[in-house]
């Protein structure tokens, strides 16, 4: 009907354009024209013809074909582009608020095959249902745990988003959605549903250093679907008299986030154990937060190298480590009827105290260290993706931080003071990006004649990424990081522990030691997200260049007096959203100084992460960490 109703149509004048008769003279005729071709010297890289290509290959009934069918997914992703931009804590069910809640609806989706933004995914490939065979579901009690309204109970303004953000903490929760069923509302009441997926939690490997030695981990991050974790990490083979090492912990989440944790490490000259409860101020709602934590030590040191050809002496080391804090979160009025005030006056008081039952020296003395804060904390959470995972939603924290720590050193020798100030800021928009700058300054005073200061440390922290562009169906982001560690009359013998990895420069390994007192890292990364997947692992492309400057003044004081040390690289990362470890990332590095390989190139695989988030809650009170 479409083709008659085209010849019934009215005719048109027949035309004739001289100009077409003959081939155009390419020197002389307009642009309009000559007749356009793609130049096949500069013709761009056509992404959707290799895909389709690779699509009819997988069409295909041969081995290779079905293998690259098992291999490759063309599916394309449904991504949810609505509120990303918008404040997590924001107010898009103020209408609800104070409402009693009826009823709630949970949901608990498997690891594999499953999207919560778009509803008809199911598991179709053989490892996708392979994997949600082996994989206990989350529960609905433990999902429980982590909301903060009750059936029966008003709800409470940003009940919502916080528990939405609270459930995608958890390491067991890929992503969650937790809305109000607005068909069933009515004036004085609501029904809320709450939807999850899971990652697949069991964690296992085995690493094999020699045909005798190796190492061998086993884990799980959602325990019979009740969140609880456990680690274990058995070495064999090791050229010690205690050829094997073993280290476990085990952690169980009860209400109200509370958290118990008992944890084992045994190994040649070591053994420690210990347990510990604490719940940590986990949202601004929280009023309360503390911990109570007792360890004990058990080891054998050795005071000085011995004679060539003799063998260490060691001396036994027994220690017994009682640690307890506690912290009230006082809010702010608000202004604003129905909208908390974001900030927060924080108090917190901590009591650490350490006593020896066996000493190689006279230098161990028992001790007891009081510590307390006071400070000013405002926390917002934004959404958006594409920073550390492929497409999930990511809650990036932002706010300002202000606190002061005071605390005392009862000690027999000389009894110090301890003093440190902290202020901390960030912001964040999808236009502009992510900025967070940080400082920290503390340091002793000892309480003797002199009133010296010593053990000082400037600590600065520097976070940064660009908004996230668009090239086709890829996308990239740049990063930035530094950090920088200022060690002011620190004493003889403390050095930081180097700059190698994840306290400097990526895969760097050094031909010597580094013996620093100052340090000051800076960190910069270009990330690219392609739309390429292998067995569920997403691909991204990173280029990377790291700069580290060292100072080896037996005080401290600027690093910036020696060249640095720098590093170039390229690699590939590969990620896994649904399973408990996530990140693989194989790189390619250049060292111009300070690498073991002679020619300055090393390949190595790490699982760091381009940047951490800080978030701007007080926790327990503490020493600035040199290291």
């Amino acid at each position: 009907m479409v083709f008659l109703g085209l010849l019934a149509g009215p005719t048109q004048a027949q035309t004739f354009d001289p100009r077409t008769a003959v081939p155009p003279d390419s020197l002389h005729a307009r642009e309009e024209i000559l007749p356009h071709r793609a130049d096949s010297l500069r013709q761009r890289f056509d992404e959707q013809r290799m895909i389709t290509r690779l699509q009819a290959y997988t069409r295909r009934k041969t081995i290779a074909g079905r293998t690259a069918s098992a291999l490759l997914n063309f599916t394309k992703r449904k991504e949810e582009q609505a509120g990303l931009d918008a404040v997590l804590l924001d107010r898009q069910f103020d209408r609800h608020n104070f409402k009693i809640v009826r009823r709630i609806d949970i949901r608990t989706l498997d690891a594999f095959g499953y999207s919560l933004t778009d509803s008809t995914r199911q598991p179709r490939t053989f490892l996708e249902k392979s994997g949600n065979a082996l994989h206990i579901k989350t529960s609905r009690s433990r999902v429980r745990q982590v909301l903060l309204f009750r059936p029966g109970q008003p709800l409470q303004p940003q009940a919502l988003a916080e528990s939405e953000r609270l459930l995608r903490q958890t390491p067991e929760i890929l992503d969650a959605r937790v809305l109000v069923n607005e068909v069933t509302t009515t004036r004085d009441s609501v029904d809320i549903e709450v939807l999850t997926t899971d990652v697949f939690s069991i964690t296992a490997g085995i690493e094999v250093g020699t045909p005798t030695a190796g190492l061998i981990t086993f884990g799980d991050d959602n325990f019979l679907g009740q969140g609880h974790q456990l680690a274990n990490s058995y070495r064999y083979g090791r050229d010690l008299p205690q050829a094997w090492a073993y280290e476990g912990s085990y952690t169980a989440p009860f209400r109200h986030f509370v958290y118990a944790q008992a944890r084992y490490r045994n190994e040649f000259n070591y053994r420690s154990g210990g347990a510990s409860v604490k719940r940590d101020f986990y949202s601004p709602s929280a009023r309360y937060a503390g911990a109570l934590s007792l360890d004990s030590y058990s080891q054998n040191v050795a005071l000085a190298a011995p004679p060539e050809g003799q063998p260490y002496v060691y001396y036994p080391l027994r220690y017994f480590v009682q640690d307890a804090w506690v912290g009230r979160s006082l809010r702010l009025r608000s202004y604003d009827l129905g909208y908390e005030n974001p900030g927060r006056i924080i108090v917190a008081a901590r009591i650490y105290r350490t006593e020896y039952s066996a000493i190689p020296t006279v230098d161990y003395r028992p001790g007891t260290l009081l510590l307390g804060t006071v400070g000013y904390s405002v926390r917002r959470y934004y959404k958006d993706r594409y920073l550390f995972g492929f497409g999930r939603t990511e809650d990036v924290p932002t706010g300002t931080l202000i606190s002061f720590t005071a605390g005392y050193d009862v000690n027999r020798v000389i009894p110090r003071r301890y003093f440190d100030a902290r202020i901390a800021a960030a912001s964040f928009s999808t236009r502009s990006g992510y900025l967070y700058a940080a400082v920290d300054l503390s340091g002793y005073q000892r309480l003797d004649a002199g009133r010296d200061w010593e053990q000082g440390l400037l600590g600065t922290e520097l976070t940064a990424f660009t908004k996230l562009y668009h090239f086709g169906n890829w996308q990239y982001r740049h990063f930035l990081t530094s950090k920088g560690t200022i060690g002011i009359n620190r004493r003889p013998g403390e050095n930081l522990q180097g700059i190698n990895n994840e306290r400097g420069l990526r895969g760097f390994s050094s031909s010597a030691p580094i013996l620093a007192t100052s340090r000051f890292v800076l960190n910069y990364e270009t990330t690219v997200f392609t739309p390429l997947s292998l067995l569920g692992f997403r691909l991204a492309t990173i280029a990377f260049a790291d700069a580290a400057w060292v100072s080896d003044r037996p005080t401290g004081g600027t690093p910036f007096a020696g060249a640095p040390y720098t590093a170039f690289g390229l690699g590939l990362r590969f990620r896994n959203e649904f399973t408990a470890l996530r990140t693989f990332q194989i790189l390619v590095g250049y060292y111009p100084r300070g690498l073991t390989a002679p020619n300055g190139v090393r390949l190595f695989e790490t699982a760091r992460e381009t940047v951490t988030f800080n978030d701007f809650g007080l926790g327990s009170p503490g020493t600035a960490q040199y290291q």
